[in-house]
């Protein structure tokens, strides 16, 4: 009689807080064999009452499958834990949180020592691993091939997106996407901050809020045409001159509301110099050329590769 169940493929796993606690359970419900290993041994005696096998040091889980995936806190977590473990013939998965200047020494370190290696950066909190219609996904950048060969099981604790070639893409895509979030966090904070004081339900200004966000969202689509055509005038209902105008009544409420301004005056600072370099005309794109530094201004990373190993 045929047989039709599916050999999966098994994984190591190095590091076992929230996010690696919920990476092993999804492998580990959908039947992947797994090894885990973690610095504190504790954590690892749940998983294995649900079927993980437990290694005794990093270099044992390291040597026991080819896929070894790695969630610690930070690429120097990751020195550690690998250091003295025999790398070749390894397909490095790093989970990590890191740099894209890191993942990128990470990829060169990993292949000098005869591993192939993926970055990844993860889009999403503990309880939306495993659970598909939470949205949670995973950016991956470095070898396709090596995505593409474990991309079945990389995609069981959730979404599987590859953005490039380049390393250090999954870590830029992922800082990109947060540096938004927290930005729309800031936006929020000022938004609660003016009426704290005041006779309304933070729970009915909520909804506004949330609404307003969702419609200005779209806003961003303009932006990348913008930085792709170069005019940054093309489409703009808004223009820049007008914004700028209306930037004191928003400072004017804050004071008058006891709210420090504090998160707003920095992108009304920028808008300022926009303005005064004579583009009244354009939407609120050419911010963006004032962040951006000149290679002469960048600062040269205060560490290297070699001088971690």
């Amino acid at each position: 009689m045929p047989q039709n169940t599916v050999e999966k493929a098994p994984v190591t796993l190095l590091g076992l807080g929230a996010m690696g606690t919920a990476l092993a359970r999804a492998w580990l419900a959908a039947g992947h064999p797994l090894v885990v290993w973690n610095r504190t041994p504790a954590r690892a005696a749940p998983l294995a009452a649900e079927g993980a096998s437990v290694a005794d040091s990093a270099a044992e889980a390291v040597a026991a499958n080819t896929l070894v995936v790695v969630c610690l806190l930070d690429d120097t977590s990751v020195d550690e834990v690998l250091a003295g473990t025999d790398l070749a013939g390894r397909d490095l998965v790093n989970l990590s949180t890191s740099t894209p200047a890191e993942a990128r020494a990470r990829a060169e370190w990993a292949r000098e020592r005869g591993a192939r290696y993926l970055d990844g950066g993860i889009m999403a909190v503990p309880p939306m691993i495993g659970v598909p219609e939470a949205g949670g996904h995973v950016f991956y950048s470095g070898s396709r091939e090596l995505f593409e060969r474990h991309r079945e099981t990389l995609g069981v604790p959730a979404g599987t997106t590859y953005v490039g070639e380049d390393a250090g893409f999954a870590s830029l895509y992922d800082m990109a996407l947060l540096a938004a979030m927290y930005g729309m966090f800031a936006g929020a904070a000022h938004a609660f901050a003016l009426i704290r004081k005041e006779d309304i339900d933070p729970a009915a200004l909520a909804p506004l809020v949330s609404d307003w966000l969702v419609a200005m969202a779209p806003a961003v689509h303009q932006t990348a045409d913008h930085l792709r055509s170069g005019d940054y005038t093309e489409g703009v209902v808004s223009n820049l001159a007008m914004q700028v105008a209306g930037t004191p009544t928003f400072l004017s409420t804050a004071e008058q509301q006891g709210v420090s301004p504090e998160l707003l005056r920095p992108y009304f600072a920028l808008m300022r110099r926009r303005l005064a370099e004579g583009s009244g005309d354009e939407g609120l794109t050419g911010v963006i050329d004032l962040l951006v530094r000149r290679p002469a201004d960048v600062p040269t990373p205060a560490r290297s590769r070699e001088s971690m190993t």
